[in-house]
């Protein structure tokens, strides 16, 4: 169980990185653009090959189509009730219902006595960085308190981080039909606020540029994941 703790706050940790650099400095609007472009190719990434190809190899197509369905309706009625919250909340609850399943199926496969390669951390940073830093730095422009923005990333990191001690606790009744139903809810809810959130902001922040860095945060991602 320790060692799912602390392998799950490694993981996340990356929100609050990420969310402690877009407070730190006022950040170029076009910055902002690439970054969260970047950001978006990684999680393109992590929702072929660490998410759907993963989910379907453990537990067929059925589960993980299921999940993925119900994860994109969860993020749709979700993000309705935050839309008037800005972009920057969208992003963080597509961190939010991203992160604990993923981390959910991080800490079962560590009770099965999976390892955790240098790889799929480093694509999991690649892909959170990009999320927290854009929407931190959104979040900061519809309020004055900057404390408050950080809290709620650090929250977001927390739950993730117990999601993944979860994991490890249910480890013995999850069967593959379960995990790869997970791994589809994150796969739905991350396609979803991609389309709605993420990469339109991008493209409104950093024009055409954008298609070419995303292609470029897929290649880097896919690159770490399939090491």
């Amino acid at each position: 169980m320790a060692a799912a703790l602390g392998w799950g706050a490694l993981a996340a940790s990356s929100l609050v990185v990420g969310a402690l650099i877009g407070l730190a400095r006022p950040w170029p609007r076009r910055a902002i653009g690439l970054v969260l472009g970047f950001g978006a190719g990684a999680l393109i990434s992590a929702v072929s090959f660490e998410l759907a190809e993963e989910g379907v190899k453990l537990a067929g197509a059925l589960p993980v189509a299921l999940g993925l369905g119900v994860g994109a309706i969860t993020y749709y009625l979700a993000s309705i009730r935050v839309a008037s919250l800005g972009g920057g909340a969208a992003l963080a609850l597509g961190a939010f219902l991203d992160g604990i399943p993923e981390q959910m199926v991080l800490g079962i496969g560590l009770a099965g006595g999976a390892s955790v390669s240098a790889g799929l951390l480093a694509a999991i940073f690649l892909s959170n960085l990009p999320e927290a830093i854009g929407g931190a730095t959104d979040m900061r422009r519809h309020t004055d308190d900057g404390r408050k923005v950080a809290l709620a990333w650090l929250a977001i990191a927390s739950l993730c981080t117990l999601a993944t001690a979860l994991g490890y606790a249910i480890a013995d009744a999850a069967s593959d039909e379960l995990q790869g139903a997970i791994n589809g809810f994150a796969a739905g809810a991350l396609l979803v606020m991609l389309v709605d959130s993420m990469i339109p902001e991008a493209t409104e922040e950093a024009g055409r540029t954008t298609g070419l860095v995303t292609a470029l945060g897929f290649a880097v991602a896919a690159g770490l994941s399939l090491a």
